[in-house]
């Protein structure tokens, strides 16, 4: 067994591990990073999913809101984003999809009978926009009070957004802002991905994932990855590296204790090193597994995702616009308020959403460059298709298998609803014959990322301010890192203010470890 002292160690090679990293390195602290897989990155990873098939997709997160330009800038990362032209694309499923609401430069919302909604639905955003500029500069900042963050909000003109956005149920200022079904679902989807919650829930956890999805940027704006998702990882591994952190991986840790010392394996041997701070880049249930102490509930994921490697964009029923249009942002199927609505309650009671509410991203529209030459030239390209409303609890009556071939079936029955020929017709087939269709549901991001229950944010987000009455006595508590544990910091999604491909977890567990 082999020792060794550093001053900070880092368990978990996902992106918030690498930018914590980087910040600790390039202060000239000692750093050393522990990752279990054979490669860095966690949930932000690109990778040949099909055999023979030259195309590096990005294997579960895939796209970028919440990561702040300053971050990047602060560590010198490469990092590209491409902006997507259009914001959204919704088949009406009443008419099998032969109408569409397109919302970018050309929107089309008398197309669905929802011209009276327009006007409506833009100054729903721009109230937005009151709260979501003004708390977005915080995120990177020590935690605001929720009496400061208000007076923030109420700075920017936010009063009114405030309370319904913080304070009441996200369903009242929908269903008060327009009227149209359709208009209602693709406005309220935000609250829901990756969030198993009705509209109306007194407890706010669809606020909450609202809001975060609203806040990147204090715009919203959500942009593709130049190279796909690993080139993020890719960038900020480099910056850690090249101040100086140390970085291993197939480092499978099995024991922390409170004091300092870290346990791990690598290949035959075993580990053990010392450290004055350590920071966990893992769930507050895999950290309290790792202390030996009793692991919290947390909430569960509530998503599948598939990937597709198409021969070309398929046909639209809608012949007034073109695919380009229509899959240049993001396509939502079978995401109208009511259906959203049903699609929860068949879920609570167990059973797989029929139709499956979905939403589509591709990547190659805006970034042709994950693509090879040959396949970019005969017209190819990608889609990324989340299923809402699937809940980890699925898994609980079915093999992973079956689960896994239930929700790929369910995804490709929502999408051909609303397309004049099946998606199968244009899914490419790899070196075997197989058709190119890659699901990871719930049980996958448990088992190959250490993602307890499948949550992507690591359980339930909370809001980006402290209650008035919580202390913030310590850095790590100002910086929302805290554990039970002096020496021991969260510095991933499941930090406050964590969640999604952001970066904030780690820069703030670095910056609390500075300020001590």
């Amino acid at each position: 067994m082999s020792e060794g002292r550093v001053d900070t160690v880092i368990v978990g090679g996902g992106h918030n591990g690498l930018v914590a990293a980087a910040y600790l390195a390039k202060a000239g602290r000692s750093v050393r990073v522990l990752e279990r897989l054979g490669h860095v990155g966690g949930a932000a990873v690109s990778l040949y999913p099909f055999d023979g098939i030259d195309a590096r997709l990005s294997r579960y997160s895939y796209l970028v809101s919440l990561l702040p330009r300053r971050i990047v800038d602060d560590l010198g990362a490469r990092i590209r984003l491409a902006r997507r032209r259009y914001s959204s694309y919704t088949p009406d499923p009443s008419d099998g999809g032969r109408s569409g609401l397109l919302i970018g430069p050309e929107s089309t919302f008398g197309a669905v009978g929802a011209a009276a909604d327009e006007a409506g639905f833009g100054e729903f955003y721009r109230q937005c926009a009151t709260v979501t500029s003004a708390l977005w500069p915080t995120l990177t900042e020590p935690l605001r009070t929720r009496s400061e963050a208000h007076r923030a909000v109420v700075g920017a003109g936010g009063r009114d957004a405030w309370q319904w956005m913080i304070e009441r149920p996200l369903a009242e200022a929908i269903t008060s802002a327009v009227g149209d079904d359709l208009v209602r679902g693709v406005m309220a989807t935000d609250a829901l991905i990756g969030t198993f919650a009705r509209l109306d829930e007194e407890s706010l956890v669809q606020n909450r994932c609202f809001l975060y999805h609203l806040i990147g940027g204090g715009t919203g704006d959500w942009d593709v990855p130049i190279g796909g998702m690993g080139a993020v990882s890719e960038a900020m591994a480099a910056a850690a590296t090249g101040f100086g952190a140390e970085i291993v991986t197939g480092a499978d840790v099995y024991a922390i204790d409170p004091e300092g010392q870290v346990r791990y394996r690598c290949a035959d041997d075993e580990h053990v090193v010392a450290a004055r701070h350590i920071l966990a880049n893992v769930t507050p249930a895999v950290l309290a597994r790792l202390l030996g102490e009793a692991e919290p509930e947390l909430a569960p994921g509530a998503q599948v995702k598939v990937n597709l490697m198409l021969t070309r964009l398929p046909r639209l029923r809608d012949e007034s616009v073109t695919p380009e249009q229509a899959f240049g942002g993001t396509f939502h199927i079978n995401e109208t308020y009511r259906q959203l609505d049903a699609a929860y309650r068949q879920a609570a009671a167990g059973s797989v959403p029929d139709p499956l509410p979905c939403e589509i991203y591709c990547h190659t529209l805006a970034d042709p460059t994950i693509l090879s030459d040959s396949l970019r030239a005969a017209g190819a390209h990608t889609l990324t298709v989340f299923g809402l409303h699937t809940p980890h609890s699925l898994a609980d009556s079915a093999t992973p298998d079956r689960l896994r071939d239930t929700l790929t079936s369910a995804v490709l029955t929502s999408l051909n609803s609303v397309l004049a020929e099946p998606i199968q017709d244009v899914i490419m087939q790899d070196s075997s014959g197989r058709l190119c269709i890659e699901a990871k549901t719930t049980s996958d991001l448990d088992d190959a990322l250490g993602m307890t229950d499948g949550n992507i944010f690591h359980g339930a987000l909370s809001w980006p301010f402290v209650e008035d009455d919580e202390p913030l006595a310590t850095p790590a508590q100002r910086w929302g890192v805290a554990t039970a544990h002096d020496r021991i910091l969260l510095c991933g999604s499941g930090s406050r203010r964590g969640g999604a491909v952001s970066g904030i977890g780690g820069h703030n567990a670095a910056m609390a470890v500075l300020e001590r």
